[in-house]
C-alpha cells in the first residue's frame, strides 16, 4: 500500500482593513479639490493685500488724508486693499454652513441613503471604523488649511497700515483672526455628519445640518461676550455718551441712577435736566471689551464650539452603534434590480 499525502489547504488569509482615509480623498476629491482652491485664493489675496496692495494704498491714503482722516475721500486703491482682506474674512466667517451641508449631504446622507454605508461594512471596515475615517480625514483637511490662513490673516491685521477699517471687534475680523475659525468648521463637520446618521436622507440631512450649524455658531456668538466680566465706563450728564473709540466691543447701554441702578435711556423732550430729575439719572454708562479681551473671548468661544463637536461627535458614534446592533434590517442595501422573468 502506498500512503498517499494531502496537502493542508491554505487558512484563509485575513481580510486587510481597507484603507479609509485613502478612501475618503478619493471618494471626495472634488471637494477636496474646491478646498485647496479656496485656501490657496484667500491665502494669496491676504499675501497681497499685506504687501504691494498696503504699500500703494498707504501712500495714497497718506497722500488724501495729511491731517483730518473723515476728510479722506477713500479710492479705489484703498478699496481694493479692503477688499482683499474682507472676502477671506467672509469666507472664514461661512465656512461653516457649506461644511455641514456638505458633510449631512455627500458625506455621511447619500451613503445611507444608497446603502453603500452598510456595504462597506461588509468589506473588513466595522462601522465605528468607517465613521470615524469619514470625520478624521476632512478633520485633518480643515485644520490645516484654516490655519494657514487665520496665521496669513494675523500677519496681514497686525501690519495694517490704516487707522480705520480693520477692528478686532468686527465678527468677521474676529472669527479670522484666532481659534474660533479652526473651531467653526470642526462643528460644522461633526453636526452635518450627525444630521446625515439621523435622517439617512441627502436633502433632508444637507437642509438640517446647516440650519442647525448656523444657529450654534448664532447662539455661541450672543452668549461668549456675557461670559468675560464687561468693562464699564461712565460719563457725567454734561457730557455725551462715553467715548471709548472704535476698536472696543460695545455691550449694554444706558443711565446711572442715584441708587446706582441701571435704567435704559429714556424718552426726553426738549426739557433734558428735567428728564433726568424725573428718572433720577446721574450718569451715562456703557458696557465694553477692550482689545485685550480678544484672546479670552477666543477661547470661551472656541470652547463652546468644540464642547458641541465633542457631543456631536460622541452622540454620532452612539447612534452608529445602537443601529448597527440592532439588527442587519437597520440598514438595508440598495434593492438590485431584476428583469422580468422569461
Amino acid at each position: 500500500m502506498t500512503a498517499t499525502t494531502t496537502a493542508a489547504a491554505p487558512a484563509p488569509a485575513t481580510g486587510r482593513p481597507a484603507a479609509t482615509g485613502r478612501t475618503v480623498l478619493r471618494l471626495h476629491r472634488a471637494a477636496l479639490i474646491v478646498w485647496l482652491v479656496v485656501v490657496a485664493a484667500a491665502a494669496g489675496s491676504l499675501l497681497w493685500a499685506y504687501g504691494p496692495a498696503a504699500t500703494d494704498a498707504y501712500a495714497n491714503w497718506r497722500r488724501q488724508c495729511p491731517d483730518d482722516i473723515d476728510a479722506c475721500m477713500w479710492d479705489t486703491t484703498i478699496n481694493g486693499y479692503y477688499r482683499a482682506v474682507r472676502l477671506p474674512e467672509l469666507a472664514l466667517s461661512w465656512l461653516c454652513l457649506p461644511v455641514a451641508a456638505w458633510a449631512g449631504a455627500a458625506l455621511i446622507g447619500r451613503e445611507m441613503e444608497n446603502g453603500t454605508a452598510k456595504l462597506a461594512w461588509t468589506q473588513s471596515v466595522s462601522p465605528a471604523r468607517w465613521l470615524a475615517g469619514k470625520l478624521a480625514v476632512p478633520a485633518a483637511v480643515l485644520t490645516a488649511g484654516t490655519t494657514v490662513l487665520v496665521l496669513v490673516h494675523r500677519l496681514t491685521f497686525e501690519a495694517n497700515p490704516f487707522p480705520v477699517y480693520l477692528y478686532w471687534s468686527e465678527r468677521e475680523t474676529f472669527v479670522a483672526n484666532g481659534t474660533v475659525a479652526v473651531a467653526l468648521p470642526l462643528c460644522a463637520l461633526a453636526l452635518g455628519a450627525l444630521t446625515g446618521l439621523l435622517l439617512r436622507r441627502t436633502l433632508p440631512a444637507l437642509a438640517l445640518g446647516t440650519a442647525v450649524t448656523w444657529g450654534v455658531a448664532y447662539l455661541a456668538a450672543q452668549v461668549t461676550p456675557d461670559l468675560w466680566p464687561w468693562k464699564t465706563a461712565t460719563a457725567s450728564l454734561e457730557s455725551e455718551w462715553p467715548t471709548l473709540g472704535t476698536d472696543v466691543l460695545y455691550g449694554d447701554q444706558g443711565m446711572l441712577t442715584d441708587t446706582g441702578s441701571r435704567i435704559p435711556y429714556p424718552t426726553c423732550g426738549d426739557d433734558f435736566a428735567q428728564c433726568m430729575t424725573d428718572h433720577h439719572a446721574t450718569a451715562f454708562y456703557a458696557d465694553y471689551h477692550p482689545a485685550s479681551h480678544f484672546w479670552p473671548l477666543q477661547l470661551i468661544e472656541t470652547g463652546i464650539l468644540l464642547g458641541v463637536t465633542a457631543t456631536a461627535v460622541t452622540t454620532a458614534f452612539w447612534l452608529l452603534r445602537r443601529r448597527t446592533t440592532t439588527g442587519a434590517a437597520t440598514f438595508p442595501l440598495p434593492r438590485r434590480k431584476t428583469g422580468a422573468a422569461a
